[in-house]
């Protein structure tokens, strides 16, 4: 007798594919290992079903080949997966609790990207490393300069300031050799500046052709950058439910450890899309730098907020309120709102 797959667990991995399969009693059909170039043949003989994954790198490529054989494919984080699995860990009980993780009703789900999508996310990450690796450059060369009793100022643009000067006053007591080294390390950190320049070129170029970005543009505090790592991102805004859970998909709403009856809130949580997260509070700074003059509606709150609370509470809290007006706007197909007139 045939069976017919109900859902189906696959742990993905680089060459060798572990799948789990149960039929619509809950009971254990398929149990294999199929190799990287065997994976596809082997999902297309089976008729359409549920298929789970754990989200790690090819997960979004292979549910989208798996959607084309008309399989509903679902991928969900490895926290939701690991209270499931039995035993020791390996693959093939790995796929298992991912088949058990797919049957529960509340397990969330990460919305598929489109290809164009990760195409964005790549610009983001390298551009993301490339900062970094500038950042790294420029303290190695602060403490390097400071084994030789020369010491920069603090700060990023102030160092790069400073740093010719250093490397071309003869006077200073660095070693040639030092020097010399240094230099190439001068050189490096230049060359870092000009293709993060060249990455953030191309994301305004790519927020002027995204219409959903050129719409969260319109929020004061959401740029280039916010806007086209949250498209990239979201694939639906009505995966989420609400608006505080998209905010707290980002990290912005507190933690939270209540029992008996008392809540008790903490700081952010951090959790979830750290890059949107860090993005928004640098927008809310930028916000909330220019408001001390003006007299609108969101300037006013934002100024009794600090009075109240402090900046950077004031500073999460804007960010947290421009994540929820970004969700509105996905979700609805609306154009942002101005409350006022600036001054």
């Amino acid at each position: 007798m045939i069976w017919t797959p109900q859902l189906i667990g696959i742990d993905l991995a680089k060459s060798v594919f572990s799948i789990h399969g149960v039929d619509q009693h809950g009971k254990t059909k398929l149990r294999k290992t199929v190799k990287r170039n065997k994976l596809l043949d082997e999902i297309a003989t089976l008729p359409p079903c549920v298929i789970g994954m754990e989200a790690c790198s090819g997960s979004h490529y292979w549910a989208r080949e798996f959607r084309k054989l008309k399989h509903d494919v679902r991928i969900m984080a490895s926290k939701f997966v690991i209270p499931y699995r039995q035993s020791e860990k390996n693959d093939a009980n790995d796929a298992e609790a991912i088949c058990e993780a797919v049957a529960r009703p509340k397990t969330r789900y990460v919305s598929i990207k489109s290809e164009e999508q990760q195409a964005v996310l790549c610009l983001h990450r390298i551009r993301q490393g490339a900062i970094k690796d500038r950042t790294a450059h420029i303290n190695r060369l602060r403490g390097l300069l400071a084994e030789f009793g020369i010491v920069m100022t603090k700060g990023r643009y102030p160092a790069q300031q400073a740093i010719t000067g250093i490397l071309e006053d003869a006077d200073n007591g660095l070693p040639f050799l030092a020097r010399e080294l240094l230099l190439d390390l001068w050189q490096s950190i230049k060359r870092l500046n000009e293709e993060i320049l060249k990455h953030d070129r191309k994301l305004y170029q790519l927020a002027k052709q995204m219409k959903a970005a050129k719409r969260l543009m319109s929020i004061p505090g959401v740029g280039e950058i916010t806007a086209t790592s949250v498209v990239a991102t979201v694939n639906d805004a009505k995966h989420f439910p609400t608006s505080r859970a998209f905010s707290a998909w980002i990290g912005l709403v507190p933690r939270q450890y209540s029992t008996g009856g008392k809540v008790h809130l903490g700081r952010i949580s951090k959790r979830g899309e750290k890059h949107i997260r860090t993005a928004l509070i640098h927008g809310a700074r930028a916000v909330m730098a220019t408001c001390k003059h003006k007299t609108d509606h969101t300037s006013m709150w934002i100024k009794e907020l600090i009075e109240r609370r402090g900046f950077k509470r004031a500073c999460v809290a804007l960010a947290a309120k421009n994540a929820r007006l970004i969700w509105a706007l996905l979700q609805s197909d609306t154009e942002y709102q101005v409350d006022y007139v600036a001054h």
